[in-house]
């Protein structure tokens, strides 16, 4: 490498900031000294060889001789190498006679050896075939070049190839030994094949026709064939001996490139062949699941020239590409796949400053299989997208577009009935309004425009508009901006005649007093069901250290939604039997109602573990304080008593969740007799059960707020809980509960009530 610097180059990119800009330019160009390193390498060698110099020596030689004949250093390297290969060696495209000529020393010859010297430092058997082709068979008119490996069994498998569909490539990726048989007899006889007019009748080829010129050469290395390459030509043509002599020397390299090149990956080939017919930008993105940023698959040519160019191992990479909306595009990506539902953003990033690139417009992203997505965009924004999401907005509604650059504004023909105005008269644009709109609507037109034109957002406002013949209407706008780069340049939108809906507006204002007082009511209730639970079930976190070496920790979490305070009561307490009683309940439903039933069964079973009696006596009468207090309602609830003397817990349980059991770093649910609700049947015999503890183990008591979620069934959210509980083992009663929490499945909106009891 020389001490020059990397050139400078302009920001690729209408999303890449300057700093990727400037790495893409610095890779490109290392890239480029690569090639030129390696065919200064070839030439050191050669002189190394014949002169019997070292090989520091022999690159000062290549040195001096530049000097001397003020050529520059690769040209004198590639003069070199051309020389050792001028006697039967390779050969040089020459497209003025249509022939080929031994490398020497013009600037034709100069060129290709360069071009074998970059195609044997690519780093993909693609980079190595794009290099081929453009760089010394498409003089020849060669469309096409395919490039096999042969691996065991003497199946061929494509590592390379350009100018070739993907749907074609992936086809074409995996050939067998025994068909076709050109490609059979190429690689058993090593000689090549060339087909002026196609493969005979019946020999099935790659090429756009049948009749099409190909030419089948072995790859040699080492005297041995490994691999095969398919030069193609769009139609039937002569391939004379100078042209065959050319091919075959510029293909010699090929060989080469097969020691280092990956399989082509297969890829989604319909796909690929489908995005790249869009006169619009698109990308495929391999999502990876959820727990990786997805990867860019392919870009199309419309993608790729908005975007430029991004160093090889930063192609697939969705932050290289996009590194202001990346996040955004990866969401809306899994959101895609996981729904199976194309995804939609007007534009992102959705408030964009001006120091910024320009936006992505109606962006779209498909589900394209189980781990793949399609993303579209458009650089401008499409009117008839624009106009399609104002009118989602609305019913009913007659459809416009203005045009701020000097064209025309164009109404619907319901457009004409709101305003009423005869379809011959011009239409208004939106600009144009302020004669037509009621003097005090003045401000709320004005803040209209400004979102459009200012902030370039989409927007709406109620308008009343003053007809002709001197009637009013209540008009409602919905208008999006039409934006190219950061300009705005039209506006499209939707009005609607919202004049009915005013008048029932003020036909409801009548009732609002009625209203009003049934909502005071409401409040009241509400109040009082949240001081009755705040009263009943502390908000603040709870911690407990009780007779025999028990440490308790307790917590409530109230519904996601405040209004919908629910029943739910736990209870630690130590009697004077010198045993414990932990208990859990759920009320059924929400509600002043529930908050009172659940106040009477806390208090009632606090009251009743005084007597002494073992959990199935308290619970039989729970039940019967729940039918003669309840109302009809109907709760759920788990009663134990924890002797420290012996370490045993004897419990019942009424319909409640299966209490869990930690015991070294394993979570088990202890099976609960399978006894009804509280307040189902009157005079019920409720069983217990005995479980015995040991130091160590931890008791979880629970309510179904932590684990029911709407879609799922109860046993797999005690499956998840069993799981998450291991996983914090090692954790003391307090950080359990408190990650716990953090970490519930449950998404039904419901209060829980966790108790986490530790035996020390």
């Amino acid at each position: 490498m020389t001490g020059s610097a990397a050139p400078a180059e302009p920001p690729y990119g209408a999303l890449v900031d300057p700093g990727f800009a400037a790495l893409i330019a610095e890779n490109r160009w290392l890239r480029g000294r690569l090639a030129h390193r390696h065919l200064l390498d070839l030439a050191a060698g050669v002189l190394a060889a014949q002169m019997r110099l070292s090989t520091s020596d022999a690159a000062e030689h290549l040195t001096a001789l530049a000097e001397a004949t003020g050529l520059s250093v690769a040209d004198i390297a590639a003069d070199v190498v051309n020389a050792v290969a001028a006697d039967g060696g390779p050969t040089v495209a020459d497209p003025k006679t249509d022939g080929a000529r031994p490398f020497g020393r013009t600037a034709e010859d100069r060129r290709a050896r360069r071009t074998a010297a970059e195609a044997e430092t690519a780093y993909t058997g693609h980079e190595a075939a794009r290099t081929l082709l453009h760089g010394g068979l498409a003089p020849f008119g060669a469309d096409s070049l395919w490039l096999w490996q042969r691996v065991d069994h003497g199946c061929l498998l494509l590592v390379g190839c350009a100018g070739v569909g993907a749907a074609e490539a992936a086809a074409w990726q995996w050939i067998p030994p025994a068909v076709p048989e050109p490609l059979r007899t190429t690689l058993a006889e090593s000689t090549p094949l060339w087909l002026e007019e196609g493969p005979a009748a019946g020999h099935l080829l790659p090429g756009p026709s049948p009749h099409a010129a190909r030419a089948l050469l072995p790859l040699i290395r080492r005297g041995k064939p490994v691999g095969l390459a398919l030069i193609g030509w769009p139609r039937p043509r002569p391939l004379d001996a100078t042209v065959r002599r050319a091919l075959t020397g510029l293909l010699e390299v090929a060989s080469t490139v097969l020691d280092t090149a990956d399989p082509a990956r297969p890829g989604v080939p319909v796909l690929v062949d489908v995005l790249d017919s869009l006169a619009h930008p698109a990308l495929l993105l391999h999502t990876h699941g959820t727990t990786e940023e997805p990867t860019v698959d392919h870009l199309n040519d419309e993608a790729a020239a908005v975007l430029g160019s991004l160093p090889r191992e930063d192609r697939g990479s969705l932050l290289g590409h996009f590194p202001l909306v990346h996040s955004d595009l990866a969401r809306m990506a899994r959101r895609a796949v996981a729904t199976a539902r194309v995804q939609r953003a007007a534009r992102l990033p959705v408030l964009a400053r001006p120091d910024e690139p320009a936006p992505l417009l109606d962006v779209r992203v498909l589900p394209a299989g189980e781990d793949r997505a399609v993303a579209m965009w458009h650089t401008a924004a499409d009117p008839g997208l624009a106009a399609a999401r104002a009118t989602a907005r609305l019913q009913s509604v007659g459809t416009f577009q203005d045009s701020l650059t000097g064209g025309d504004t164009f109404w619907s023909e319901q457009a004409y009935a709101v305003f009423g105005m005869d379809r011959e008269e011009p239409p208004v644009p939106l600009l144009g309004l302020r004669g037509r709109v009621h003097r005090d609507d003045g401000d709320a037109l004005t803040g209209l425009l400004r979102a459009l034109t200012e902030r370039q957002t989409g927007a709406q406002a109620v308008l009343r508009i003053l007809l002709p013949g001197g009637a009013m209407r209540h008009v409602r706008v919905a208008a999006e901006p039409l934006i190219a780069g950061r300009t705005v340049t039209g506006i499209a939108g939707v009005y609607q005649d919202v004049s009915d809906s005013r008048r029932t507006e003020a036909a409801l204002t009548a009732t609002y007093d009625h209203l009003t007082a049934l909502h005071h009511q409401a409040e009241t209730r509400h109040q009082l069901a949240l001081q009755l639970q705040r009263a009943i079930v502390p908000e603040v976190p709870g911690f407990m250290e009780l007779p025999g070496s028990l440490v308790v920790a307790v917590r409530y979490r109230p519904a996601t939604e405040e209004y919908r305070v629910g029943g739910d009561w736990y209870d630690v307490l130590a009697l004077p039997s010198g045993k414990i009683l932990v208990a859990v309940g759920d009320i059924a439903g929400h509600g002043i109602d529930s908050v009172t039933g659940m106040v009477a069964l806390r208090n009632a079973q606090r009251a009743l573990a005084f007597t002494g009696e073992s959990p199935r006596r308290l619970m039989g009468w729970l039940n019967e304080v729940t039918l003669r207090t309840g109302g009809g309602t109907t709760a759920t609830a788990v009663c134990a008593l924890y002797d420290p003397q012996d370490h045993a817990l004897l419990w019942s349980s009424a319909g409640h969740l299966p209490m869990m059991l930690l015991r070294d770093g394993r979570a088990r649910l202890l099976d609960p007799p399978q006894d009804i609700l509280l307040g189902a049947v009157s005079s019920f015999a409720y069983r217990e059960r005995r479980t015995g503890l040991r130091p160590g183990d931890t008791l979880l008591l629970y309510t179904d707020g932590l684990i029911e979620r709407r879609h799922h069934g109860l046993d797999e959210g005690l499956a998840r809980l069993a799981a998450e509980v291991e996983r914090l083992a090692d954790r003391s009663p307090e950080r359990l509960v408190d990650e716990l929490l953090t970490t519930a499945t449950g998404d039904t909106d419901d209060d829980t009530s966790l108790v986490a009891v530790r035996v020390g």
